[in-house]
């Protein structure tokens, strides 16, 4: 995934409908007035990293992740303009820019099997990207030990 041009800022308090590149259409509430980026991984590592920031009770915990009716990849949403200085080999964020967003229209429920791994009403509203970054680093590790024990 690429990121692309800069964020389309909603209406502040409104909701923000994502069609990630996980094929489906769900609703978010965007915190602030910009439309959040989405940092993709490889499933196993993102439910690692799900699991060391809330077992850690790292500040700011973990946000709303989807996940693909495929089972091969989480999303994490991330505040706006993370995708600018995202790095981190074996991820990819994408800014939304307002692709596949609408704000305060009423939007169906999400489509096929894609949905949401944590939902937005259960989570803080976006996940912390030095949280994030921490965590899958620390996961791609645990990983990488276990598939070497084999």
């Amino acid at each position: 995934m690429e990121s692309t041009g800069t964020n389309t800022a909603p209406v502040p308090g409104a909701t923000a409908t994502v069609t990630a590149t996980l094929t489906a259409t769900v609703t978010v509430a965007v915190a602030g007035s910009d439309a959040p980026d989405l940092v993709t991984v490889p499933t196993r590592q993102g439910l690692e990293a799900v699991d060391i920031i809330r077992r850690a009770g790292r500040a700011g915990g973990v946000g709303p992740v989807l996940h693909d009716g495929s089972g091969d990849t989480l999303g994490f949403l991330v505040p706006p303009g993370t995708a600018d200085a995202w790095d981190l080999p074996g991820s990819a964020c994408t800014q939304t820019n307002g692709r596949g967003m609408r704000f305060g229209d009423a939007v169906p429920p999400a489509t096929g099997d894609t949905g949401w791994l944590l939902p937005p009403e259960a989570v803080e509203p976006v996940t912390d990207p030095a949280v994030l970054r921490e965590a899958l680093g620390e996961a791609a590790r645990l990983i990488e030990a276990a598939d070497n024990c084999r």
